[in-house]
């Protein structure tokens, strides 16, 4: 029983870690054009 009292607070503060981890990502635009890298994969490059 012990074991969980600790396990349960480490999870909630791994899920918060997360949440703001993506959250961070959102707003420094991270997400913006993800048609981008897929659409560049596919352009010739001319040399």
């Amino acid at each position: 029983m012990n074991v969980v009292l600790l396990l349960i607070p480490i999870a909630l503060l791994l899920g918060l870690a997360g949440l703001a981890a993506f959250l961070w990502a959102l707003r420094s635009g991270q997400f913006e054009d993800l048609d981008g890298a897929a659409m560049r994969i596919l352009e010739e490059d001319e040399i």
